[in-house]
């Protein structure tokens, strides 16, 4: 974005994002490369700590937070969706909103314009080519659902339940 100073001269400014990664599962062989390309992207080194994924046998899950430039979220959803085997979610967030991407091996990628309180944004174009779709409440039912990600949303959901199985299963000890 660019704005102008006091002196007149235009300044290229850089937002900085807030980024969240959960891979939700991952083979274990994939580990290691996964880990090479964050180092790259991120331009830090990063040590993920991988933790066993009970609801896909012989993978492993992690979470990793990052603050870059904002784009960082497509860069790193680009990277891992080259991976098929995995499932994973990204989300970059600035005071003015950003992107949340999804994935699984079934559906492929998904990716959703947020607002800065994290509410998936449909825009005026992508309504009008649902509309443009059909106008029988059935097709435009499936597009919207489409559009906001509710397949991923259910495909995801019982991953994103482990961590809460776990601390639930602490408290009950």
């Amino acid at each position: 974005m660019e704005q102008m100073n006091s002196s007149g001269r235009t300044v290229t400014q850089k937002f900085h994002v807030t980024g969240f990664l959960t891979i939700h599962s991952a083979p274990a062989a994939l580990r290691p490369h996964i880990e090479w390309g964050l180092q790259s992207i991120l331009g830090t080194w990063v040590t993920l700590e991988w933790k066993p994924q009970p609801k896909a046998a012989g993978t492993y899950r992690t979470t990793v937070e990052f603050r870059d430039r904002a784009g960082t979220a497509a860069k790193v959803a680009t990277a891992l969706k080259a991976w098929h085997y995995l499932r994973f979610e990204v989300r970059e967030e600035s005071e003015v909103g950003g992107e949340f991407f999804r994935f699984t091996p079934d559906l492929g990628i998904h990716r959703s314009v947020i607002d800065g309180m994290g509410t998936i944004l449909v825009s005026e174009h992508l309504i009008a080519q649902a509309l443009g779709k059909g106008f029988d409440e059935e097709s435009l039912r499936e597009e919207f659902e489409r559009l906001l990600g509710n397949s991923w949303e259910l495909a995801l959901e019982p991953f994103r339940g482990v961590e809460m199985e776990e601390v639930m299963a602490l408290r009950a000890i």
